[in-house]
């Protein structure tokens, strides 16, 4: 009796899965830049479920993990060419479809916590900038998040910037790349899924990958046991954008529904990294075996500085690239943060 109970209540949940499934009115295929198992990922997930219970399950987002159907770096064209209906992603992996989206993605040192960048991007001229880049690809932008500030993980003691001379280490395309060659590092292109093989191999030293607490959970604090925290380089920005063509056949009231949801993701996910860092650390500091390191504020300006001077240098490389400089520099003028 007991089985046939089961079967009858698995036969029940089978058929409003899949009658919910059938009554979405618009299906949404998409693809984030990180791996199932990161919290990045999971907190994602809750947005996407968020949206079909607040879209009455009129919306269902399918999110998929990095790499399901393209390469990190290929989602925008994936949906320009209808291969996938959007992204969650890093806005700087596009640096090679112009330098822009390298600069408003990752300003290297430009913003000290995330409710700098969040500012700028929903009050200060980022979200419209954003939409006028994306729209060429056929893509619109819903909104933005960030995760933190990120940590950085290393085989070796850093307590400043001459200790990045000659340092191989990972860091993603574009700008960031060329800050921590101007610092005299030595960069090495890796994605993100080969960091720990890397360091744990000797091909790279150190790595620019993401929070302090994805590093702890992932063994890079073990393997790579002089992490930097709080992080003095990279907050990047996250995007999340779907196809034009799917979003303009959506009713106001969903399209709003998408872009409140966004702000709200946006908090959540920043909060929720927040907290994990900060647990992380205390498993780290028990750790005898592991040293954070904290750099000072002198030590910090110093890097500001030189990633002031490589955003120029950036900019030239598209007349986007000069947009996003002049908006971004204009903001951190404005509100004292320059």
């Amino acid at each position: 009796m007991k089985k046939l109970h089961k079967k009858i209540l698995s036969a029940v949940i089978a058929s409003t899965l899949s009658t919910s499934a059938l009554a979405a009115d618009f299906v949404f295929k998409m693809q984030s830049s990180d791996p199932s198992g990161d919290k990045n990922y999971q907190v994602q997930q809750q947005w996407a479920e968020r949206v079909g219970v607040m879209s009455g399950g009129r919306i269902d987002i399918k999110l998929l993990p990095v790499g399901s159907i393209v390469k990190h770096t290929e989602t925008l064209g994936a949906i320009k060419m209808g291969i996938l209906d959007g992204h969650i992603t890093a806005t700087g992996y596009f640096s090679g479809q112009d330098p822009a989206f390298g600069l408003i993605g990752n300003m290297v040192g430009a913003w000290s916590d995330t409710t700098q960048l969040l500012q700028y991007m929903n009050y200060g001229g980022g979200n419209e900038l954003m939409t006028e880049l994306y729209t060429p690809y056929g893509v619109h932008f819903v909104g933005a998040s960030t995760t933190g500030v990120e940590s950085f993980v290393s085989k070796v003691p850093l307590n400043g910037v001459d200790d990045l001379k000659g340092l191989k280490l990972r860091a993603p395309e574009g700008l960031v790349q060329l800050v921590f060659a101007a610092a005299g590092a030595s960069p090495v292109n890796l994605p993100g899924s080969e960091v720990f093989t890397g360091l744990s191999k000797g091909v790279i030293d150190a790595a620019d990958y993401t929070v302090f607490s994805t590093n702890q959970t992932n063994g890079l604090n073990d393997i790579a046991p002089h992490p930097v925290q709080p992080g003095f380089h990279s907050l990047p920005l996250i995007d999340i954008s779907v196809s034009q063509k799917k979003w303009d056949k959506l009713p106001i009231d969903l399209q709003e529904i998408l872009t409140v949801s966004v702000r709200n993701f946006s908090y959540d996910m920043t909060t929720q990294l927040k907290i994990a860092d900060q647990a992380a650390v205390k498993i780290a500091q028990a750790n005898p075996d592991i040293t954070i390191h904290d750099w000072s504020a002198v030590e910090r300006k110093k890097f500001r500085a030189i990633a002031k001077s490589q955003w120029k240098v950036f900019a030239e490389r598209s007349d986007n690239a000069e947009k996003v400089y002049q908006s971004v520099t204009s903001f951190l003028g404005d509100n004292g943060l320059l």
